[in-house]
């Protein structure tokens, strides 16, 4: 019994993620080797032509030609993904330094403003930045009205816009693992280092960058992940001029309805987000282990 009992205590942890996420990630690899029915859906014979799609496409006499149609939209959503990360990376430092920097009593109630907009719908959200973008919303009046524009601007249906609603969505995910890894900091070490003369500057990129790297790595997934396959923002603030992966995959599953080629989309941007967690993962290993060894020596 006493053997079993660590068994016992992850078996619900271990229904959990099987239920809610190996059953449906099963689902979906198995729906990506079927193929597209005409009138929507899967059905046998199994085959790759979901995964084939993503770099050919059929002619008229039914011979397979290369396409970069899809990889384009593919490197325009890592692209995205990553600019966003890196926005939240450079927005979302100040805001845990200066959170971390607050007495005690206070960092409750910042913490709370940040992570408020959670608590809002995040269709609703978007749809508000739309009202703010679009031609007769609030800042092209603005412009105008005070005389720096003669006409209203193109804010919406871009890549800036489609950036803009990334990075306003999941800057908490950057800001929350920052702080957590700065609210541990030691302000001893910071004292010592105004003693030893080092300006602000060294501080910040001597003691506080290194200390908070932790939290950026974990901000940067928690930012990049999510980011990669969202398809609400591009659909809203992006027009759907510029796809996706999310918007791809949301049309082939509705009025595509290539089923097949949706879910191989899917199995693929999971396969690809899981790898960056998996390196991430070994390299954390390898620098405990590293800093292991360099203790023992």
């Amino acid at each position: 019994m006493h053997r079993a009992s660590p068994l016992l205590l992850t078996l619900p942890a271990l229904l959990v993620i099987g239920i809610f996420m190996l059953v449906p990630l099963g689902y979906g690899v198995a729906y990506s080797f079927l193929t597209a029915s005409p009138y929507g859906g899967a059905q046998l014979p199994f085959t790759f032509e979901g995964y084939q799609q993503v770099l050919f496409q059929r002619d008229f006499d039914e011979s397979l030609y290369f396409t970069t149609t899809y990889l384009a939209i593919i490197f325009r959503s890592v692209v995205l993904a990553s600019a966003a990360a890196i926005l939240c990376a450079v927005l979302g430092l100040p805001v845990a330094w200066f959170i971390a920097c607050q007495p005690a009593k206070w960092r409750t109630w910042l913490v709370f403003v940040v992570t408020l907009p959670f608590w809002v719908n995040s269709l609703i959200r978007t749809y508000c930045w739309v009202l703010l973008l679009r031609d007769q919303g609030l800042i092209n009046l603005a412009l105008q009205k005070s005389g720096l524009t003669s006409g209203p601007i193109g804010l919406m249906y871009n890549d800036g816009a489609t950036l803009l609603g990334l990075v306003y969505n999941f800057l908490p995910f950057m800001v929350l693992p920052i702080y957590a890894a700065l609210e541990r900091l030691d302000p001893r070490l910071i004292e010592a280092a105004h003693d030893l003369y080092a300006t602000r500057a060294k501080v910040f990129s001597r003691i506080i960058i290194p200390l908070a790297l932790p939290g950026l790595k974990a901000g940067a997934l928690l930012v990049f992940a999510p980011a990669l396959g969202y398809f609400l923002v591009p659909d809203l603030l992006g027009g759907g001029r510029n796809l996706m992966i999310g918007n791809l995959i949301q049309i082939e599953f509705t009025s595509g309805r290539n089923w097949p080629f949706g879910a191989a989309l899917s199995v693929l941007v999971t396969g690809a987000v899981m790898l960056v967690l998996m390196i991430g993962a070994m390299r954390g290993k390898r620098r405990k282990l590293s800093d292991i060894v360099g203790d023992q020596l």
